[in-house]
């Protein structure tokens, strides 16, 4: 599939978290679904998969074969697995209500495997929950509200994923050895903020990327 990323001028509104809402995507067909990794075919590397997504960073527009791909962290994610023939909207996510992170992890439930880490690597997905008040009833109660896809993992257990938050695709941190620190006393950031402080936010709301992790995913093996 051919992805495009255009860098643009405009100015876009400042969102942190991933603001997806109820999808209205075009459905893949069963047989379309089903056309990349089957058994005895070659899927796409992990290091395609980051390649791919590291040439997303600072593109504030993506198109695919011509469809225009929705801007936020769950269609970034879809659009560079769509470039190697992986569509993770397809499959059934249950609930007709999802947004896009909630269909990645449907997706990855029928045709992937979830894990904790410690351990990652390169083009597995991470979840986070809680990034944003997605039901607006003022309680940390959000499940998988952000997704972003792993590039590497620093020498200090540091895990840099690229993502949707703020106005631009880029780079981000998160140390679960720490999740709690933002940065260093050297300056060295460990975890970078995903939520936007609110004055009404409860007492429990997490901010950083190691609070808010879920889980992590692997979709490509090789």
């Amino acid at each position: 599939m051919r992805l495009f990323f255009i860098i643009s001028a405009i100015a876009m509104v400042t969102l942190v978290g991933c603001a997806t809402t109820q999808i209205e995507q075009p459905r893949t067909t069963t047989s379309e679904a089903r056309r990349c990794c089957q058994p005895g075919e070659r899927g796409p590397s992990r290091n395609a998969i980051v390649q791919t997504a590291a040439k997303l960073v600072g593109a504030k527009t993506i198109t695919s074969n011509g469809q225009r791909i929705a801007y936020d962290c769950a269609g970034v994610t879809r659009a560079v697995f769509l470039a190697h023939g992986i569509d993770l909207y397809a499959g059934e996510p249950g609930d007709p209500a999802a947004n896009g992170v909630r269909i990645i992890h449907a997706h990855i439930r029928q045709r992937g495997t979830f894990h904790e880490g410690p351990i990652v690597h390169p083009g597995d997905l991470v979840f986070f929950d809680n990034t944003w008040d997605f039901n607006r009833d003022g309680k940390v109660n959000d499940p998988l509200t952000h997704i972003g896809i792993v590039e590497r993992m620093e020498s200090n257990g540091t895990i840099i994923f690229i993502s949707r938050v703020a106005d631009a695709i880029e780079r981000y941190h998160m140390n679960l050895s720490l999740p709690h620190v933002h940065k260093t006393s050297d300056g060295r950031i460990l975890n970078d903020y995903l939520r936007r402080r609110d004055a009404a936010d409860p007492s429990n709301t997490g901010y950083l990327a190691g609070e808010l992790f879920a889980q992590f995913a692997t979709r490509v093996r090789n």
